[in-house]
């Protein structure tokens, strides 16, 4: 069989090897000519536990190439991005459409096409059906149709890719069934068999769940900061409840999934999506209440005014290079804005203006750590004491608890201490 995958980023990719892996012939299409490029030579772009090793296996095996553009396949897998439009917060379709429109004149009778991007309920059946069937092929009848998306962990994904259970949301019974044979080659997991509509929105509630959770530990850290009580503490009491679980708080939610697909939900539905919107606006506030409490702890708690912050992690997954949606750059700006510059340290993400951990910390008034690397859970404790005069870390992530004497800690469970 062989497959086509446009969108080689974080799901497509690993798709791709996926399939290869499994002995489709394989082609992994891009409108980014230098990550084509990249990919055919082996290199592959996106730090994730197995990737590589399946990818350079499968071009050396004939079984994966990248191109720019689609070929004739039995199947067509779409996984790009989709945003929401600032002006209404619906989903912003038009990477799937342009995706979709790329593969109609290679469209064969018996052809199966799947979704894989979050979209708004009802998309597969309202935009994209109609827009296959341009090709002459009548969907449920000549060629297949559904949306099957992902629910993976970022470090995980390979693994998950194939033992988490996978919803097939066909447009018809016979397009769930074409799907479902096309993830049986590789998925462990259980298929579970829907209609589009209903898998569209499954998965953006499984996001919002997530979200509105979040939310409600983020609401309970300003509520205790201003009552004078930890937390943490707080949380990990209540979840000794054997039907509690409430989630951590943090500076805020990154990713392509959390902070966007709510607002899918939102959209189709503004006037009773009461609790979704406001979860979103609270976790969209958190930012800018972690930025003003870094800024109060300096004033409060620095010997000597240095107008530095040391920032460690801009990834919003711990132990991965994933910036999508990161809140860290938004505490970053904050900051910038109120006449602080900023030391930037992350082990997982490359660019220029990442240092390193002594750089980032050197004549810093505190260090804010925004990622749960496990790097950062092991911090060599010296160089805050050797780059800092008054060494005073903000745990965002509330991954630290024990710091020699001559540090400072604050994290949002003791935010009334300040």
């Amino acid at each position: 069989m062989k497959v086509c995958v446009v969108g080689q980023g974080y799901i497509g990719l690993p798709t791709a090897a996926l399939f290869a892996k499994h002995n489709c012939d394989v082609v992994g299409v891009d409108i980014n000519k230098e990550m084509i490029d990249d990919l055919n030579n082996g290199i592959v772009h996106i730090e994730e536990p197995g990737i590589s090793e399946s990818i350079n296996n499968a071009i050396v095996e004939g079984r994966y190439h990248a191109s720019l553009s689609p070929e004739e396949a039995d199947v067509f897998i779409i996984t790009v991005p989709t945003p929401y439009l600032v002006e209404n917060l619906s989903c912003d379709l038009s990477y799937v459409i342009n995706a979709c429109e790329s593969i109609v004149d290679y469209l064969k009778s018996g052809n199966t096409v799947i979704i894989e991007s979050t979209i708004a309920p009802g998309s597969t059946e309202e935009s994209i059906k109609s827009l296959l069937e341009k090709s002459g092929l009548k969907v449920g009848i000549d060629i297949y149709l559904a949306h099957c998306p992902e629910r993976v962990l970022p470090g995980q994904i390979m693994y998950e890719l194939v033992n988490n259970n996978r919803i097939i949301g066909g447009v018809t019974d016979a397009c769930t069934e074409k799907a479902a044979e096309a993830y049986g080659i590789f998925v462990k997991g259980k298929l579970l068999k829907t209609e589009a509509k209903t898998a569209e929105l499954s998965k953006c509630m499984e996001n919002t769940f997530r979200d509105v959770n979040i939310a409600l530990a983020n609401e309970l850290t300003k509520i205790c900061a201003k009552i004078g009580v930890n937390t943490l503490d707080v949380i990990e009491l209540a979840n000794q409840h054997p039907r509690v679980n409430i989630h951590n708080p943090g500076p805020g939610v990154g990713g392509h999934c959390l902070a966007i697909d709510p607002y899918f939900i939102y959209s189709k539905a503004p006037e009773d999506a009461n609790i979704i919107k406001l979860s979103r606006d609270t976790n969209n506030s958190m930012p800018q209440f972690t930025s003003d409490k870094a800024k109060l702890i300096i004033q409060k708690h620095t010997k000597q005014y240095k107008p530095k912050i040391a920032i460690l992690g801009v990834s919003y997954k711990g132990n991965t290079g994933d910036t999508r949606e990161s809140p860290a750059f938004e505490i970053i700006s904050n900051l910038e804005k109120e006449g602080y510059t900023v030391g930037i340290h992350d082990p997982h993400v490359i660019g220029d203006k990442f240092l390193s951990l002594d750089e980032a910390l050197q004549d810093a008034s505190i260090a804010l750590i925004l990622a749960d690397h496990d790097e950062f859970k092991k911090l060599n404790y010296s160089l805050f004491k050797e780059n800092m005069e008054n060494p005073i870390i903000f745990d965002t992530k509330n991954i630290i608890d024990n710091v020699p004497d001559y540090i400072k800690l604050f994290n949002f469970g003791n935010l009334y201490k300040i």
